[in-house]
Formats: structure tokens, sequence, C-alpha cells
């Protein structure tokens, strides 16, 4: 008995560490109404190409709201770097948002997206 339990406890335990690193693509899909991503990234780029940019500065915060729920579920599975440069993102969008610069916060918007779906590859 002691044998088998000096074995199968690391294996199981290398399987539970292998099933949550590799399971960022599935921790990052909307688990609510509150945390879509995309849709939200959508969203945004409509208020910016509209010019709407009271809406647009509510929606980065909803987005960066949603980003600090799914962060917490991914950090185990993804990278630090695509966490952290998805956050930089989020900031350089606040900036442009506040500039009203139309062109830097496509720019943010898409390179977060890219980010987005680099996140758990």
């Amino acid at each position: 008995m002691r044998k088998f339990l000096v074995i199968s406890i690391p294996i199981v335990a290398l399987i539970f560490f292998v099933l949550i690193m590799l399971s960022g693509n599935i921790l990052k899909e909307p688990m609510g109404n509150d945390d879509n991503i995309p849709e939200s990234i959508q969203l945004l780029i409509q208020d910016i190409e509209s010019g709407n940019w009271e809406s647009a500065n509510i929606k980065t915060d909803n987005l960066s709201n949603s980003w600090k729920k799914i962060a917490k579920r991914v950090q185990f599975s993804s990278e630090r770097d695509e966490i952290n440069q998805f956050d930089i993102c989020i900031s350089h969008l606040r900036g442009a948002i506040m500039a009203r610069d139309k062109s830097s916060s496509l720019i943010a918007l898409n390179e977060a997206y890219a980010h987005w779906n680099d996140l758990g590859k």
C-alpha cells in the first residue's frame, strides 16, 4: 500500500498541474454577462469610431473590471508577460480616450485583442 501511495501521489499531482497549465483557453471564456472581453472590445471600437468618448470611457472601466476577473482565472495557465501586456494596452487605451485620439485608441484596442487571442496558447 505504501509503495502504491508513493508512486500514485506524485503522478496524480503532476497530472493535476498539467491540466491547470493547459486550461488557459477554457478559463478565458466568459462565465457570466460581465466578463466577455471580445464583446467589450467590439463595443469600444464602435464608440470610438462614432466619437462617443464618454461612453468609451465607461466601457473602458468595464473592460478593465472584466479583465481583472479573467486575469485571476488564467494567472496559472498563461504567460505572465501576456497578462502584463494586456494591462499595458488598457492603460494606453485610457490615455488615448482621455486625449480623444481615435487612432491611438484603435491601435491600443487592436493590440489588446491580439494579446487576448494569444492568451492561453
